[in-house]
């Protein structure tokens, strides 16, 4: 698949120049620091240096006070709280913060997660009806209600209330909840609008912890939790996130709580985690749960006070995870063959694909497969409850969402944002919205949205790569949206010693003309990769070929020696 390179502008050279002599640094290092809004000595020393002190009062926060003043009087008068979150990793790790905190000095309490398949997505009415016929007076809900205007009324009618945590955007009415927390309220002046739900959840303990003159630090021991939701739910890693995902991993890697290290031990993570391994390996193994069978058994792990018992735990959800990765391969494979086998499929600008026996779990990671492989906008479809359920992935800078409004007259219901969206359908629409998405999809796209985007900040020169040079682009973990991994590129360089590992990679010298660095490339899944008339990297590589490369920076130890790699992008031949 070829990449369009994006290649940041330059900034203002004076800016450039003024923070790189302030903070002594190459003129690359400060071309990078002032594109992510790093541009003042004050600026980079809150960037490089995080600090806890530098968090939001929670007071701020439009209704914490009111939320503060519900959860005091319910300690008070011994009522039964239930904390409500959703099925992903921000719900669950969610509720296992709040509820793990609160249960250490209050326990008439418990936790409630709805079930995927039988309740769907958010509060239900299930659940509503679960708290009142149990007696519970106060829901905390978290990651979800924010849109529940018809749950939260009928669970005010049956005399329970609700305090919402959540951070998805408002609707122009709100639910008649006691309180809601929700940094995107429209009135709501609290300085960083961008959460994670189980940010919000945080806030709110931090609140009670501060009004209540608890000890803090106390709170702050949950911030492994944080660190799981604001990587896993791809929430932007800038202003408070950035400060809360530092010191969460710090803990994930010096003092993770039991269920959590039972997670890293069933993951084989042997190096300092990174928010790629709480993506790729901590956080689906926590969303298997909700994906195959029930969310609870994923809280129940997060909570576990003993590393035995969550081992045990973790290996449970470890075999649902199997279960899910082999769900998600079977299908992934099923629905690449149904547009490989038909030409009118392979030629569209979209792909909707159907199949009544899909796992309904797995059709949101099947739908961003078949994109990885068909770069357009995709919904992946199943049958579920009689209907025609699916799971939408966009492409780089295309509103899937919008294409779906176009299609609503088919719809009975959907939602979702510009790269997301889920949807339902009568079966025997399936065959119409396929027509009408084309149709609308053909009309807005435009070529450059049908290549993936590779965004690159800077050329450099082989020899600018050295120890020093990637001290300070550590420092500038942890990587995320808003703060992406630095990608360089190199100019007109050629391949020497060039090797294919385990029949899947390519192994290589890089070579610049006028440089003595020859850094050693690694290109993941390249040994078969095309380029141009379908001529394989592999030989255009051995017969030095010249090419642009883009790259990350990466050190890689082996049997105790270190020595820095470079992690190849993309390649582009003259």
């Amino acid at each position: 698949m070829e990449y369009n390179w994006k290649i940041r502008d330059k900034a203002a050279e004076e800016n450039v120049t003024s923070l790189s002599r302030d903070i002594n640094v190459n003129n690359t290092l400060a071309n990078m620091l002032v594109n992510r809004g790093v541009d003042t000595f004050q600026k980079a020393k809150d960037y490089f240096r995080p600090d806890l002190d530098k968090l939001h009062d929670p007071f701020l926060m439009k209704d914490m006070d009111k939320a503060i003043q519900r959860l005091e009087e319910a300690i008070g008068r011994e009522e039964k709280i239930l904390i409500y979150g959703d099925y992903d990793v921000d719900g669950t790790t969610s509720v296992a913060l709040v509820y793990g905190y609160l249960s250490q000095f209050y326990k008439n309490l418990e936790f409630y997660i709805p079930d995927r398949y039988k309740e769907g997505y958010g509060i239900s009415e299930r659940g509503v009806r679960y708290a009142a016929e149990n007696n519970f007076k106060l829901i905390i809900s978290l990651d979800c209600g924010i849109k529940a205007i018809e749950k939260v009324s009928l669970a005010k009618m049956l005399g329970v209330d609700f305090i919402i945590c959540d951070h998805h955007t408002p609707g122009d009415e709100l639910p008649p909840a006691v309180a809601i927390l929700d940094p995107k309220r429209k009135d709501c002046e609290y300085p960083y609008k961008e959460l994670s739900g189980c940010g919000v959840g945080f806030k709110l303990m931090q609140a009670f912890a501060q009004h209540t003159d608890r000890d803090a630090t106390i709170v702050m021991s949950y911030l492994d939790l944080l660190a799981i939701s604001i990587a896993a739910d791809i929430v932007p890693i800038t202003g408070e996130n950035r400060i809360l995902a530092f010191y969460g991993i710090e803990r994930l890697n010096n003092n993770p709580r039991p269920g959590i290290k039972a997670l890293i031990l069933k993951s084989k993570i042997e190096k300092e985690i990174e928010i790629s391994d709480i993506v790729f390996k901590i956080g689906p193994r926590i969303n298997a749960s909700g994906r195959l069978e029930h969310a609870k058994a994923s809280v129940e792990l997060l909570i576990a006070k003993d590393l035995d018992d969550a081992l045990r735990q973790a290996e449970a959800v470890d075999t649902v995870n199997a279960a899910r990765k082999n769900f998600d391969e079977n299908i992934t494979k099923e629905a690449l063959m149904m547009i490989e086998e038909k030409n009118a499929i392979r030629e569209m600008r979209s792909t909707v694909l159907f199949k009544e026996d899909w796992h309904k779990g797995v059709i949101g990671i099947v739908a961003s497969r078949c994109i990885e492989k068909f770069y357009r906008p995709t919904i992946i479809l199943t049958e579920s409850n009689n209907k025609a359920t699916g799971s939408a992935r966009s492409v780089y800078d295309f509103d899937i969402y919008e294409a779906i409004s176009e299609c609503s007259d088919l719809l009975e219901q959907f939602g979702g944002h510009k790269y997301a969206a889920g949807l339902t359908m009568a079966v025997d629409k399936v065959v119409a919205f396929q027509e009408k998405f084309e149709a609308v999809v053909s009309s807005r796209i435009q070529d450059v949205h049908m290549m993936p985007v590779l965004e690159v900040d800077d050329e450099i020169l082989l020899d600018q790569i050295n120890y020093k040079f990637y001290n300070i682009l550590k420092q500038m973990a942890p990587f995320g949206p808003g703060n992406p991994e630095p990608i360089f590129y190199a100019n007109q360089v050629y391949a020497e010693d060039v090797r294919i590992l385990k029949e899947k990679h390519l192994r290589f010298n890089v070579v610049q003309d006028g440089q003595v660095t020859r850094p050693v490339c690694i290109a993941f899944g390249m040994a078969d990769r095309t380029k141009y008339e379908d001529e394989i990297v592999y030989k255009m590589l051995k017969r030095k070929m010249r090419f642009d490369l883009a790259f990350e920076i990466r050190e890689n130890t082996f049997r105790n020696n270190s020595s820095l790699q470079l992690y190849v992008k993309d390649i582009k031949f003259d």
